[in-house]
């Protein structure tokens, strides 16, 4: 149930809390016009900070005092004196009139322009393009529309706000709503210890270089050329020990590429994954190279990735390619080794009468009373690792956890993210080898219930899918399928079979992947199905076809 805020200022609150945290935490690290902001904001009267933040934490910069009700403020007019006293806020400032038919209602604009018939009764899009070629100065809103008694008023320090939520999460894709709804209870987060040194930036120019990123990010979202993006990118002089901003750097590169291999541009994308450290970029390179008609080059950079593969989804890539390339260099067919087997369920049913995805088809089919079906694909397994292995995955570490609103650890996807906690999660797996893991996955599930987690899907991991899960999965095979998660969370989290069958009376169970009419199996799957035949966990295959109507 959701909880209902009592206090009607908790927006100013939060802003608070926020300023008071960066303040106890990134001083060493703030600008002067940051620190003297975070002085000079407390030292306002409350309806002018409560107004503060109502306008930062609104769509845009420019708003009509009319627009401006607020029950906890009062008179938004009185509220906004002192805000205009210290240049934060700008009254009747000047704008384009583009900007002025954003705020206008139609009949303010025929009424400030004295519109006749036809334009008086065109749509606003139309009036805009009719004024446009007469009005292509800005000038102050009370020039545009003399007769209108309404205020005009632009924030000017929505950029510093948004550095200083930018220092406080350490990303810019979380908001003032994290407070909101997690005082409204529609997110819990888990509770972690923090010291001082739990800091999201180390430095003033880690805090630059993520803006510089973010610019970059944006520039190229908006069509920028891939070139000069990589050329901005590149001369970026990030410190080598921030493998964190790093990464995101890669991250973007890897996509720019991406977008140069789509549109076949060989040279540039094979410049830009050769320049690129994110995961899958060296496996790219080489196939860029081989679509280049590089034979030769892709050959000899695959044989040298091969004898190390970064990832097992690297391996799969460079598998595929090789038999391609050996035999465009003329070279001798190698032998593939033999796939361990793989139960496969063929299955032709009527077509369901009401829509229906094929899983829940098949699931439906497939559901005995003695042996229930459940559609848990990336869920249930994921569920289990994040309940038995919380401590070691919440673990306070510097770099993991800077602020309350984390959904997961910071450097969850980060190369060292095992090494860092390996005796953490040595321990939590141990409970596997001893039984106590039964204990310790009910004991998180009823402590941690409803806690956000990168793992924990607290909807589908209801009481009886878990005693089957517990009831019929050998601790073995949950070990097995733990240990995969961990070597690489980002790829192994996903790829899981849809269905799962249990058989309690026998404690038994069987994975099922669906494949519909005309699909195939993914990648991801691909390696998951692999890895659970390779260690006898039982897994199967089925392929479903619709009966010829009659």
């Amino acid at each position: 149930m959701l909880r209902v805020l009592e206090n009607p200022l908790y927006y100013l609150d939060n802003f608070q809390d926020v300023l008071n945290w960066i303040s106890a935490r990134y001083a060493d690290l703030l600008s002067v016009e940051e620190t003297q902001f975070i002085a000079a904001f407390s030292a306002l009267p409350q309806p002018s900070r409560a107004l503060f933040v109502r306008l930062v934490m609104r769509k845009g910069c420019l708003f009509r005092a009319s627009k401006l009700n607020y029950p906890e403020i009062g008179d938004a007019r009185a509220a906004a004196l002192p805000l205009l006293a210290t240049g934060w806020v700008e009254a009747d400032p000047a704008i384009s009139l583009d900007e002025l038919f954003e705020l206008l209602l139609k009949a303010e604009i025929v009424q400030a322009f004295a519109l006749a018939a036809p334009l008086k009764a065109a749509r606003k899009a139309e009036q805009l393009d009719a004024l446009r070629e007469q009005h292509g100065e800005s000038k102050p809103f009370s020039a545009w529309h003399p007769a209108c008694t309404d205020v005009l008023y632009r924030i000017g320090l929505q950029v510093l706000c948004d550095r200083l939520r930018l220092i406080y999460f350490g990303n810019y894709h979380q908001d003032w709503s994290e407070f909101v709804l997690s005082d409204l209870g529609v997110y819990q987060y888990e509770k972690v210890e923090f010291s001082p040194q739990s800091r999201g930036f180390r430095t003033r120019q880690d805090i630059e270089h993520y803006e510089v990123l973010h610019q970059c990010r944006e520039r190229y979202n908006d069509s920028a050329p891939a070139d000069e993006v990589l050329q901005e990118l590149a001369a970026l002089p990030l410190s080598e020990d921030n493998t964190w901003l790093a990464s995101r750097r890669d991250k973007l590169r890897f996509q720019i590429a991406q977008h140069l291999e789509k549109c076949q541009d060989w040279p540039a994308a094979y410049r830009a994954y050769a320049d690129c450290r994110y995961p899958g970029a060296r496996g790219r390179a080489i196939r860029v190279l081989e679509k280049d008609e590089q034979p030769q080059a892709a050959y000899e950079r695959l044989t040298i990735a091969l004898a190390a593969p970064e990832s097992e989804a690297e391996q799969q890539l460079l598998l595929r390619m090789a038999p391609r390339l050996r035999r465009k260099l003329g070279h001798a067919k190698q032998a593939a080794s033999a796939a361990a087997a793989v139960e496969r369920i063929d299955l032709l049913l009527p077509y369901p009468e009401q829509a229906c995805y094929v899983e829940g088809v098949v699931q439906q089919h497939l559901m005995r009373e003695d042996a229930p079906v459940y559609y848990v694909e990336n869920t249930l397994i994921n569920s289990l690792f994040g309940l038995l292995c919380w401590p070691a995955i919440f673990k306070p570490m510097p770099g993991a956890f800077f602020h309350p609103f984390h959904r997961g650890p910071a450097d969850l996807h980060s190369a060292d993210f095992y090494q860092r906690r390996s005796k953490d999660f040595a321990a939590c797996l141990a409970q596997l080898g001893d039984g106590s893991y039964h204990a310790a996955i009910r004991a998180t599930l009823a402590a941690k219930h409803g806690i956000v987690s990168p793992f924990v899907s607290w909807d589908v991991l209801d009481d009886g899918l878990l005693d089957l899960a517990l009831a019929c999965i050998p601790a073995a095979h949950l070990k097995k399928a733990f240990e995969r998660i961990l070597l690489d969370i980002k790829s192994n989290r996903s790829g899981f079979p849809d269905l799962i069958q249990f058989w309690p009376a026998e404690q038994r169970y069987r994975m099922i992947e669906v494949k519909g009419p005309g699909d195939r199996l993914q990648d991801n799957q691909l390696r998951w199905i692999a890895y659970c035949a390779e260690h006898a966990m039982p897994v199967s295959v089925c392929y479903l076809q619709w009966q010829a109507a009659a």
